[in-house]
C-alpha cells in the first residue's frame, strides 16, 4: 500500500506517460467522504489478455523496467480500493488509450491519508515528456473550490516549467487554486 493516495495516483498517471499518451486528463473529485479519482489517455492501451494480466503483482511486461520482476502499481490501487471500501476500472483499448477510474471511502480508517494534492499535481505537470495535460479538482463541502489546470498553458506562461524558480512559482500558484471559494 502506498503512503498517500497521491502517491499512488502519482503512479497510475506515470504508467500514462509511459504508454506514449499525447493528452492525459484528470478528474480529481472530492466530497467529504469520498474521493474519486479518472486518469485518461490515449496511450498505447492495453490488450483484453495484458488488462487481465496487470492485476498480477507478478506480472510486468518486462519493457519498462527490463529488470523487475514484478509491476505493483495496479494490484496496489486494487488492494488499496478492496481493502477500504473503495471501486476501481480499467477500461483499455490497444491503440485507443486507457480509463482508470478509482474511488476512496475517505470515512474508512484504513483509507490512507490524501496526501498533499497541489505537490501531487506539481509532480504530473513535470513528468519528462510532451504530452499535454488537463486536471480538473472539484472539492465539495465547507472548503469547496474548483479549478483546471492544462499543462500547455503553464508552459505557455512560465516557459520551462522545471527551473527551480518556475517550479517554485507553479507550487504557489498550484497551492493559491486550493483556497477556498467564497
Amino acid at each position: 500500500m502506498y503512503f498517500s493516495l497521491c502517491d499512488l495516483i502519482a503512479d497510475i498517471t506515470q504508467n500514462s506517460v509511459e504508454a506514449n499518451a499525447q493528452k492525459i486528463t484528470i478528474q480529481f473529485i472530492q466530497s467529504e467522504k469520498e474521493l474519486s479519482v479518472i486518469i485518461k489517455d490515449d496511450g498505447s492501451g492495453m490488450a483484453p489478455q495484458t488488462l487481465k494480466k496487470i492485476q498480477d503483482p507478478f506480472y510486468t511486461d518486462g519493457k519498462k523496467h527490463p529488470k523487475r520482476k514484478i509491476g505493483m502499481g495496479i494490484p496496489f490501487l486494487i488492494q488499496t480500493a478492496q481493502e477500504t471500501n473503495g471501486k476501481w476500472n480499467i477500461e483499455s483499448k490497444e491503440n485507443i488509450g486507457t480509463t482508470v477510474t478509482m474511488r476512496f471511502d475517505l470515512t474508512n480508517i484504513d483509507t490512507p491519508p490524501i496526501g498533499d494534492v497541489p505537490e501531487l499535481f506539481r509532480q504530473l505537470f513535470i513528468l519528462p515528456g510532451n504530452q499535454e495535460m488537463i486536471i480538473t479538482r472539484i472539492r465539495t463541502g465547507i472548503a469547496a473550490t474548483t479549478y483546471t489546470v492544462v499543462r500547455s498553458q503553464l508552459i505557455e506562461t512560465l516557459g520551462n516549467i522545471n527551473t527551480v524558480s518556475n517550479l517554485a512559482l507553479l507550487k504557489q500558484f498550484l497551492q493559491s487554486q486550493e483556497q477556498p471559494e467564497n
